[in-house]
Protein backbone atom coordinates (compact mmCIF):
# COMPACT_ATOMS: atom_id res chain seq x y z
CA UNK A 1 0.00 0.00 0.00
CA UNK A 2 0.95 3.81 -0.77
CA UNK A 3 0.35 6.13 2.04
CA UNK A 4 -0.09 10.00 -0.03
CA UNK A 5 -0.35 12.63 2.21
CA UNK A 6 -1.73 15.73 0.24
CA UNK A 7 -1.70 19.48 0.64
CA UNK A 8 -5.20 20.86 1.81
CA UNK A 9 -6.48 24.48 1.05
CA UNK A 10 -10.15 24.89 1.23
CA UNK A 11 -9.85 27.82 -1.23
CA UNK A 12 -9.00 25.15 -4.11
CA UNK A 13 -10.61 22.04 -2.32
CA UNK A 14 -11.69 20.72 -5.83
CA UNK A 15 -8.22 20.44 -6.69
CA UNK A 16 -7.65 17.78 -4.29
CA UNK A 17 -10.27 15.66 -4.77
CA UNK A 18 -9.23 16.00 -8.37
CA UNK A 19 -5.51 14.77 -7.62
CA UNK A 20 -7.05 12.38 -5.45
CA UNK A 21 -9.61 10.93 -7.90
CA UNK A 22 -6.29 10.83 -10.88
CA UNK A 23 -4.34 8.59 -7.70
CA UNK A 24 -7.19 6.01 -7.94
CA UNK A 25 -8.23 5.79 -11.62
CA UNK A 26 -4.33 5.10 -12.46
CA UNK A 27 -2.99 3.09 -9.28
CA UNK A 28 -2.45 -0.48 -9.42
CA UNK A 29 -1.88 -0.97 -6.22
CA UNK A 30 -4.17 0.22 -2.60
CA UNK A 31 -3.54 3.36 -1.51
CA UNK A 32 -4.13 5.38 1.93
CA UNK A 33 -4.84 8.89 0.84
CA UNK A 34 -4.32 11.77 3.89
CA UNK A 35 -5.14 15.11 3.47
CA UNK A 36 -3.10 17.61 5.21
CA UNK A 37 -6.01 19.91 6.76
CA UNK A 38 -5.42 22.91 9.12
CA UNK A 39 -7.98 21.80 10.99
CA UNK A 40 -6.75 18.40 12.04
CA UNK A 41 -3.42 19.52 13.07
CA UNK A 42 -4.54 22.17 15.11
CA UNK A 43 -1.34 21.96 17.90
CA UNK A 44 0.70 22.76 14.96
CA UNK A 45 1.80 26.70 14.87
CA UNK A 46 3.89 26.47 11.38
CA UNK A 47 1.09 28.28 9.47
CA UNK A 48 1.46 31.09 9.66
CA UNK A 49 2.97 32.35 5.92
CA UNK A 50 2.90 31.36 2.15
CA UNK A 51 0.35 31.25 -0.60
CA UNK A 52 -1.12 28.17 0.58
CA UNK A 53 -2.29 26.45 3.66
CA UNK A 54 -0.04 23.87 3.70
CA UNK A 55 3.25 25.25 3.09
CA UNK A 56 4.85 23.80 6.08
CA UNK A 57 2.24 20.76 7.26
CA UNK A 58 4.18 19.06 4.37
CA UNK A 59 7.05 18.62 6.65
CA UNK A 60 5.06 16.35 9.35
CA UNK A 61 4.65 13.82 7.44
CA UNK A 62 8.04 11.70 9.22
CA UNK A 63 6.29 12.39 12.41
CA UNK A 64 2.77 11.41 11.25
CA UNK A 65 4.08 7.88 10.01
CA UNK A 66 5.84 7.89 12.95
CA UNK A 67 9.36 7.88 11.70
CA UNK A 68 8.65 4.61 9.86
CA UNK A 69 8.22 3.42 6.08
CA UNK A 70 7.62 5.48 2.91
CA UNK A 71 4.91 8.38 2.16
CA UNK A 72 4.35 10.11 -0.80
CA UNK A 73 3.13 13.86 -0.84
CA UNK A 74 1.82 16.12 -3.22
CA UNK A 75 0.85 19.62 -3.74
CA UNK A 76 -2.47 19.72 -4.37
CA UNK A 77 -2.72 21.58 -7.75
CA UNK A 78 -1.40 18.30 -9.20
CA UNK A 79 -2.55 15.36 -11.54
CA UNK A 80 -1.18 11.84 -12.21
CA UNK A 81 -1.32 10.34 -15.93
CA UNK A 82 0.64 7.35 -15.22
CA UNK A 83 0.71 4.72 -12.62
CA UNK A 84 1.81 5.87 -8.88
CA UNK A 85 3.17 2.84 -8.07
CA UNK A 86 6.19 3.38 -11.13
CA UNK A 87 7.07 6.22 -8.97
CA UNK A 88 6.84 4.34 -6.05
CA UNK A 89 9.39 1.92 -7.78
CA UNK A 90 11.96 4.57 -7.23
CA UNK A 91 12.36 4.45 -3.25
CA UNK A 92 16.46 4.22 -2.55
CA UNK A 93 16.95 3.07 1.01
CA UNK A 94 19.88 5.48 1.23
CA UNK A 95 18.24 8.89 0.24
CA UNK A 96 16.60 10.36 3.55
CA UNK A 97 14.18 12.28 0.12
CA UNK A 98 13.38 12.16 -3.49
CA UNK A 99 12.21 14.75 -5.53
CA UNK A 100 12.40 16.77 -8.66
CA UNK A 101 15.47 18.80 -8.06
CA UNK A 102 14.32 21.45 -10.60
CA UNK A 103 16.77 24.06 -11.93
CA UNK A 104 14.82 26.56 -13.63
CA UNK A 105 14.12 30.76 -14.14
CA UNK A 106 10.30 31.34 -14.02
CA UNK A 107 8.35 32.31 -17.37
CA UNK A 108 5.47 33.59 -14.72
CA UNK A 109 6.23 37.02 -12.59
CA UNK A 110 2.34 36.23 -11.12
CA UNK A 111 0.85 33.05 -9.86
CA UNK A 112 -2.57 31.98 -9.15
CA UNK A 113 -3.53 35.37 -11.30
CA UNK A 114 -7.28 36.19 -10.74
CA UNK A 115 -8.16 34.96 -7.09
CA UNK A 116 -7.63 35.31 -3.45
CA UNK A 117 -4.41 34.09 -3.46
CA UNK A 118 -2.86 35.81 -6.40
CA UNK A 119 1.02 36.24 -5.22
CA UNK A 120 4.65 36.72 -7.01
CA UNK A 121 6.21 34.22 -8.45
CA UNK A 122 9.72 34.56 -7.19
CA UNK A 123 13.21 32.58 -8.39
CA UNK A 124 14.56 31.35 -5.31
CA UNK A 125 17.48 28.10 -5.38
CA UNK A 126 15.90 24.25 -5.03
CA UNK A 127 12.63 25.81 -6.27
CA UNK A 128 9.65 23.28 -6.46
CA UNK A 129 11.85 20.43 -5.04
CA UNK A 130 9.42 20.15 -2.10
CA UNK A 131 5.90 20.44 -3.90
CA UNK A 132 6.51 16.18 -4.32
CA UNK A 133 8.25 14.80 -2.20
CA UNK A 134 9.64 10.94 -1.58
CA UNK A 135 9.90 10.58 2.24
CA UNK A 136 11.95 7.78 3.61
CA UNK A 137 10.17 8.56 7.00
CA UNK A 138 12.87 6.20 8.76
CA UNK A 139 15.89 7.52 7.66
CA UNK A 140 18.15 8.79 10.66
CA UNK A 141 18.39 12.12 9.51
CA UNK A 142 14.87 12.99 9.50
CA UNK A 143 14.24 12.49 13.34
CA UNK A 144 14.64 15.93 13.72
CA UNK A 145 11.73 17.06 11.09
CA UNK A 146 9.02 17.35 14.03
CA UNK A 147 6.41 19.54 14.69
CA UNK A 148 8.65 21.59 16.96
CA UNK A 149 11.56 21.72 13.90
CA UNK A 150 8.66 21.93 11.54
CA UNK A 151 7.23 25.43 13.32
CA UNK A 152 10.58 27.54 14.21
CA UNK A 153 13.15 26.14 11.14
CA UNK A 154 11.42 28.70 8.46
CA UNK A 155 10.65 28.55 4.69
CA UNK A 156 14.30 28.76 3.51
CA UNK A 157 15.25 25.85 5.30
CA UNK A 158 12.50 23.38 5.22
CA UNK A 159 12.06 24.32 1.56
CA UNK A 160 15.42 23.58 0.62
CA UNK A 161 15.92 20.44 3.33
CA UNK A 162 18.94 22.30 4.92
CA UNK A 163 18.81 19.42 7.79
CA UNK A 164 20.17 17.22 4.93
CA UNK A 165 23.75 16.38 3.21
CA UNK A 166 23.04 17.12 -0.38
CA UNK A 167 23.93 12.93 -0.96
CA UNK A 168 21.10 12.26 1.27
CA UNK A 169 18.13 14.31 -1.35
CA UNK A 170 17.82 11.54 -4.32
CA UNK A 171 16.67 12.50 -7.29
CA UNK A 172 13.82 11.19 -9.71
CA UNK A 173 12.79 12.13 -13.30
CA UNK A 174 11.00 15.42 -13.84
CA UNK A 175 8.54 13.45 -15.32
CA UNK A 176 7.30 13.55 -12.06
CA UNK A 177 6.65 16.92 -10.93
CA UNK A 178 6.35 18.29 -14.36
CA UNK A 179 5.79 22.59 -14.25
CA UNK A 180 2.72 23.05 -16.29
CA UNK A 181 3.62 26.94 -17.92
CA UNK A 182 7.10 26.83 -16.55
CA UNK A 183 8.31 24.11 -19.20
CA UNK A 184 6.79 23.03 -22.52
CA UNK A 185 4.23 20.13 -22.60
CA UNK A 186 5.75 17.27 -22.56
CA UNK A 187 3.81 13.97 -23.65
CA UNK A 188 5.81 11.87 -21.43
CA UNK A 189 4.64 13.65 -18.43
CA UNK A 190 3.75 11.41 -15.75
CA UNK A 191 2.48 13.78 -13.11
CA UNK A 192 2.00 17.16 -13.95
CA UNK A 193 1.91 20.03 -11.31
CA UNK A 194 -0.38 23.48 -11.99
CA UNK A 195 2.50 25.65 -10.34
CA UNK A 196 0.93 28.81 -11.55
CA UNK A 197 -2.72 27.71 -11.44
CA UNK A 198 -4.77 25.28 -11.41
CA UNK A 199 -7.43 24.99 -14.55
CA UNK A 200 -10.66 25.57 -12.11
CA UNK A 201 -9.09 28.98 -12.13
CA UNK A 202 -10.82 31.10 -15.08
CA UNK A 203 -6.64 32.67 -15.63
CA UNK A 204 -5.58 29.24 -16.57
CA UNK A 205 -8.80 27.17 -18.07
CA UNK A 206 -6.82 26.45 -21.00
CA UNK A 207 -4.07 25.88 -19.51
CA UNK A 208 -1.79 22.76 -20.68
CA UNK A 209 -3.08 19.45 -19.21
CA UNK A 210 -6.54 21.67 -18.83
CA UNK A 211 -8.39 18.69 -20.72
CA UNK A 212 -7.05 16.12 -18.59
CA UNK A 213 -7.64 17.94 -15.50
CA UNK A 214 -11.36 18.60 -16.62
CA UNK A 215 -11.94 15.19 -17.50
CA UNK A 216 -11.00 13.90 -14.08
CA UNK A 217 -12.92 16.66 -12.34
CA UNK A 218 -16.03 15.30 -14.56
CA UNK A 219 -15.29 11.88 -13.40
CA UNK A 220 -15.70 13.03 -9.65
CA UNK A 221 -18.64 14.88 -10.21
CA UNK A 222 -20.65 11.93 -12.61
CA UNK A 223 -19.94 9.34 -9.27
CA UNK A 224 -21.56 11.98 -7.28
CA UNK A 225 -18.49 12.01 -5.34
CA UNK A 226 -18.34 15.75 -5.33
CA UNK A 227 -21.27 18.12 -7.09
CA UNK A 228 -19.70 21.56 -8.34
CA UNK A 229 -21.03 23.59 -10.99
CA UNK A 230 -18.89 26.96 -10.31
CA UNK A 231 -15.39 27.61 -9.80
CA UNK A 232 -14.18 30.65 -8.86
CA UNK A 233 -17.44 32.44 -9.62
CA UNK A 234 -17.53 31.15 -13.23
CA UNK A 235 -18.60 27.31 -14.82
CA UNK A 236 -15.91 25.22 -15.45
Amino acid sequence: MIPFFIGYDPRESIAHHVLEQSIIDRSSVPVAIVPLHTPMLRDFDGQQDGTNAFIYSRFLVPELMDFDGWAIYCDSDMLFLSDPMHLWSLRDDSKAVMVCQHDYKTRQRWKSIGTAMESKNEDYPRKNWSSMILWNCGHPSNRIVNREFASSAGGKALHRFSWLRDEEIGSVPLSWNWLVGEYDDNPEANLVHFTLGMPGFDYYRNCGYSREWKTTLDDVERRDCLKVTRIGGRNV
